[in-house]
């Protein structure tokens, strides 16, 4: 009996994601949207090292009684949105979890609860200038991805947030550099008043 292109098709499929499980390799678009999340945090643009995020989540209301036997704990990360990613093949999305680079930043891993989780977290001074969303996680006891759940939409087009950089200079550093110019020039000053002093008193 002749095989059809078609059997050979859905055969290769099987074969390869058989394949990437035995590799360890997960893939996203395997991932059940797990968690509803919620990010919150001032209106206009966050300031790294300065402004802070409360992320919140719960079990998705969708899934059935039980679902959430396998979850072990939560991972919430740091996303890059589309509009940061064009041209930057660094920052570019993956299906396979191991070479995706949208999620950078990790921002903290805690123990899973179906509801009343909030995490508050204080931007780091190391994160870029960019778009972001936040992503949640969902891992099994042996720390594998098996779910998830983010604070936007599936085209990561709403509820994003930006975040500005720190400078090469800060504003600390700037006062600081005044104020120790003004004592610098003040004490040149007075320097010069008591030499004069001291001048006149020796005659």
């Amino acid at each position: 009996m002749a095989i059809s292109t078609r059997s050979i098709f859905v055969a290769t499929i099987v074969i390869c994601s058989f394949l990437a499980l035995c590799d360890g390799e997960i893939l996203f678009s395997t991932l059940k949207k797990a968690l509803e999340v919620k990010a919150e945090h001032k209106a206009g643009v966050l300031m790294a090292g300065e402004d802070i995020l409360t992320f919140k989540w719960s079990l998705n209301t969708t899934l059935s009684a039980g679902a959430d036997s396998g979850y072990k704990s939560v991972k919430l990360q740091l996303c890059y949105a589309p509009i940061s990613q064009k041209d930057r093949a660094w920052r570019k999305t993956e299906d396979h979890l191991k070479k995706d680079k949208t999620c950078q930043f990790k921002i903290v891993t805690v123990p899973y609860k179906s509801s009343n989780n909030n995490y508050t977290w204080t931007i780091k001074r190391d994160i870029p200038t960019a778009t972001y969303f936040v992503r949640a996680y969902v891992l099994n006891a042996n720390g594998q991805e098996i779910g998830y759940g983010q604070n936007t939409d599936d085209k990561k087009v709403d509820n994003l947030f930006s975040i500005q950089a720190i400078s090469g200079r800060h504003v600390t550093l700037d006062i600081c550099s005044i104020v120790f110019s003004a004592f610098s020039v003040v004490a040149l000053f007075a320097f010069f008043y008591m030499e004069k002093r001291k001048a006149k008193a020796g005659k």
